[in-house]
């Protein structure tokens, strides 16, 4: 048997398999009492809720998963990426825009399986715990932004990358990394300002109490902002957030105006504050650099199977092609994918107990920076008691009791 289909069957039921342990662990791991520290916080209805929330996310995850898996082995094994192939070439054009037709459909059937399941989590898991805020016109206008952006952006992108592959034999993949690097730099720059803007409102928070004493702790900080933006977060869940986004002299702080609406100004400026400790600590410059050492990483990897006969074989295609190595590449780069997302979870948490340090040394005050944690964990029907397996794999913050008692933990 070919040694590829062995290799992509076993990753893929393995991935299969680690989800499904991590999952009934993290229920599991559930505490049907409410922790000391949230004792007065937390109502124990409210509490019970949450529990019941993360057993119904969990299963509708699993049910996915599982008909995920249930689809693409048949769909490989029968030689369902070669059709599609043959379909693709069938238009009659250049390998590049031949490339572009067979991984947009790809992408539009692998979209359009999902989409019963990103209504139902979205129409009526969602609805049920209250969060849903989302109508069918906006999740329909969503889409379609989505799928417009994806040709706009995605495709020059994906175009671009085919062709230094295809034009160039040697270091190839160099050029792509550089291409793709600047590019990255570029929409970080100019996402906030373009992009972000097509699915919300931003505008700049209101003369107040809030906004000067924000601005009060980045002149304190010595922090110079292009603004703070209250986003209409409300448009689609009763969830809240916040984020800094942007680069140079286009960085920003984006409040939800439900995070607004749930918290006092002192909770809302150790919120920010804890944003500013990301800027201060150059957070999001290390993460970008590993983003892009991680992705010379794999495009230096993916140089390596280019049109291999045997990869192709595995998936039942007949002839070879740079646009279809990008696909099947992808399951095999998995398990690398695994071992970098670890290590950028455990530096990402790492961050956080880091910014949480600068908030409170900043602002002088513990209080607010628990009550505001504790505040949206309630809020968001939070896991306060995620299972160690999950958090270790996946989690980019540390859990909330974790977090609360490092900040009680600061001298």
């Amino acid at each position: 048997m070919n040694i590829y289909l062995i290799l992509v069957l076993a990753i893929y039921g393995i991935f299969y398999l680690l989800d499904v342990v991590i999952e009934l662990l993290n229920i599991k791991n559930i505490k049907e009492t409410v922790p000391n520290e949230f004792d007065g916080v937390y109502e124990p209805k409210k509490y019970q809720e949450s529990q019941r929330y993360l057993k119904e996310t969990t299963r509708f995850s699993l049910i996915k998963s599982t008909i995920g898996l249930i689809v693409f082995v048949p769909f490989m094994l029968l030689g369902g990426f070669n059709y599609l192939d043959v379909v693709a070439r069938g238009f009659g054009f250049g390998s590049i825009i031949t490339g572009l037709i067979y991984i947009g459909i790809l992408g539009f059937l692998s979209s359009l399986m999902s989409m019963p399941f990103s209504v139902y989590g979205t129409f009526v898991i969602e609805k049920k715990y209250g969060f849903n805020k989302t109508t069918v016109k906006t999740f329909v206008t969503d889409t379609i932004k989505m799928i417009l952006l994806s040709v706009a952006i995605g495709a020059p992108i994906l175009a671009l990358v085919l062709w230094f592959f295809e034009s160039f034999t040697n270091f190839a993949w160099l050029y792509v990394w550089g291409a793709l690097t600047v590019i990255q730099v570029v929409l970080m720059v100019v996402a906030p300002i373009w992009i972000m803007p097509l699915f919300n409102k931003f505008i700049p928070l209101e003369e107040g109490d809030l906004r000067k004493s924000i601005e009060d702790y980045a002149t304190k900080e010595g922090f110079s902002l292009q603004g703070i933006f209250k986003m209409d977060g409300s448009k689609r869940s009763t969830k809240s957030n916040a984020y800094f986004t942007g680069l140079g002299k286009y960085k920003r702080i984006v409040l939800f105006d439900t995070l607004i609406e749930k918290h006092s100004v002192n909770e809302l400026v150790g919120i920010v504050a804890h944003e500013m400790g990301h800027f201060k600590h150059k957070h999001i410059y290390k993460l970008m650099a590993m983003g892009i050492l991680t992705s010379g990483l794999m495009l230096y990897t993916l140089s390596l199977f280019l049109n291999n006969p045997g990869l192709f074989q595995a998936f039942q295609m007949e002839q070879l092609s740079i646009y279809a190595s990008l696909i099947f590449f992808s399951f095999l780069f998995k398990p690398i994918e695994l071992f970098l997302g670890i290590f950028s979870n455990v530096l990402s948490r790492k961050y956080e107990f880091e910014a949480d340090e600068y908030a409170v040394r900043t602002t002088s005050s513990q209080d607010d920076m628990v009550s505001a944690l504790k505040t949206l964990s309630v809020d968001n029907l939070s896991n306060l008691n995620p299972h160690p397996m999950k958090v270790f794999i996946e989690y980019s913050h540390p859990p909330v009791l974790t977090r609360i008692k490092a900040i009680k933990a600061i001298q």
